[in-house]
């Protein structure tokens, strides 16, 4: 008989809300802490800036058991995804477990060789100490803004310029008839350039430090990309981790067949985006690039460079002067407005420092098994460090997996041994192996969504895993499907 825990799970964000689905359907007590005053993590309208939209189609970015709504756009908007997000709160009787404006401070091992931890907390009615006996952290990797300092910012802004984050930028207004710069190359760069030459920005300068290679929604204005890089064929492409001799057979001899496919795919973007003519042709080849941070192109932006509404310079911001910025590059621009797309830190800054070590090593890279738990990291889970271009399901996903490893459930409960040894496999390969899987501390999965999520059907124990042949190869996941494997697993509830 499973006993049942008294759950808190860190975060009421996309992953925040998957594990508090799963642990209270398999009986558990929960308690949801949200640091905001919304839910939805980066969907939370206060965290948004205008016309942020999903790089993944909406058949993609939804759980199992809630498909998006039909009027939605395939690629739907953030007040949508948010919209979205808070029905799936309420239809799953989450609303009423969810704490806002409460931040987690600190934590501890419980004392007297207890399991479970004692959150340190900051609470609307004050500070507060509470109990917990298995801790699921869904802060992700979107939690912390990282605002990047330079020299004579302080003067810039005194002088009237105006200096933002870009999950603070939330009024276009703003933006009307000022000189712009937008510093960074992710997708919310690009999004925030595009929407400033809309909103009537005199001048919009995206600052950068190299080109990377963008993938449209339409391959040629025909193909959606889904049916390009989300399918088992393209994932087969890439050589993943603890291959054998037969597997480093097979990608040998297909080596030339591969090398061409990237090879067309590059010359097809440089056509579609005209990347010679507006001097934005990555050095790097595509197939070294492709994770997490490949970014999905934003409509507009590359017309936008070819006909000067928009400008892009190589480089960074080196320091300000006045209300000039300049350049690494030597350029020098004068500037109203300065918005930082520069990310997020990646962190969990309320573990102790002592099982911080052993989570993290020096390098940044996480030691995580199936990205989901540590074993020297005990009563804890990540659920949404696994990030994918399926975001959604593949935290659906660890939710599932880990309520049953905290509950000792899984059809392949792994010993402390075995995710040791597994660990440092993974690190080996993030770090030797293919260097483009350890980015994000090697929390993502991406190009191998596939691979990924077929250990952790296996470890769960279902029954059922696969589509037909063609399908299978030749299609994204199927959120329906992925109900239906998760349903073919051995079923549970604590005190059964």
């Amino acid at each position: 008989m499973v006993a049942q825990k008294n759950v808190c799970i860190i975060g009421a964000g996309i992953s925040g809300l998957a594990a508090g689905k799963v642990f209270k359907q398999h009986g558990h007590r929960i308690t949801i802490l949200e640091r905001a005053g919304g839910i939805g993590g980066v969907w939370d309208p206060a965290r948004s800036y205008p016309d942020v939209q999903t790089q993944s189609p909406k058949e993609l970015y939804r759980y199992t058991s809630k498909a998006m709504p039909a009027d939605f756009p395939e690629w739907p908007k953030g007040p949508q995804v948010h919209r979205y997000l808070t029905d799936f709160a309420e239809d799953n009787g989450l609303t009423e477990h969810i704490r806002l404006g409460v931040r987690v401070t600190g934590m501890a091992r419980r004392g007297e060789g207890r399991p479970g931890w004692v959150l340190d907390l900051e609470t609307p009615e004050g500070t507060a100490r509470e109990d917990y006996d298995f801790v699921a952290v869904c802060t992700g990797q979107f939690s912390d803004k990282n605002v990047v300092v330079h020299p004579g910012d302080e003067a810039f802004k005194a002088a009237g310029g105006v200096i933002v984050h870009s999950s603070d930028y939330n009024d276009p207004a703003i933006l009307k008839g000022k000189r712009v710069i937008v510093l960074g190359g992710s997708k919310s760069a690009t999004d925030i350039a595009v929407n400033a030459v809309r909103a009537g920005a005199s001048a919009v300068t995206n600052v950068m430090r190299e080109p990377v290679w963008r993938i449209p929604y339409f391959l040629g204005g025909l193909i959606n990309f889904k049916r390009v890089i989300y399918c088992r064929a393209q994932e087969e492409m890439f050589r993943g981790w603890g291959a054998g001799t037969r597997s480093r057979l097979l990608h040998g001899v297909s080596r030339p067949f591969t090398w061409a496919n990237w090879r067309a795919l590059e010359s097809l973007l440089k056509v579609q985006f005209k990347l010679k003519k507006v001097g934005m042709v990555p050095k790097v080849p595509i197939e070294e690039t492709i994770n997490c941070s490949v970014p999905i192109a934003t409509p507009g932006y590359f017309p936008m460079l070819a006909d000067g509404r928009l400008k892009a310079e190589l480089g960074t911001i080196e320091r300000y002067d006045g209300r000039t910025v300049v350049l690494s590059n030597g350029k020098r621009l004068e500037a109203d407005v300065v918005i930082l797309a520069t990310g997020w830190k990646l962190g969990v800054p309320f573990l102790p420092e002592d099982y911080r070590k052993r989570l993290v090593d020096p390098d940044g890279q996480y030691r995580l098994y199936r990205i989901i738990a540590n074993p020297d990291v005990p009563d804890m889970g990540f659920v949404g460090f696994n990030s994918s271009f399926a975001t959604v399901l593949c935290a659906e996903m660890a939710a599932n997996w880990l309520v049953r490893y905290a509950d000792g459930q899984l059809a392949r409960q792994p010993t402390a041994a075995q995710m040791r040894d597994n660990i440092e496999m993974m690190l080996h390969f993030r770090r030797v192996e293919r260097p483009a899987a350890g980015v994000y501390g090697g929390l993502c999965v991406a190009p191998y969504h596939f691979r990924h999520l077929d250990e952790l059907l296996d470890d769960i124990g279902a029954t059922e895993r696969r589509r037909s042949p063609l399908v299978e190869k030749f299609t994204p996941p199927d959120a329906d499907a992925f109900a239906r494997y998760l349903a073919s697993a051995p079923q549970y509830r604590v005190g059964e």
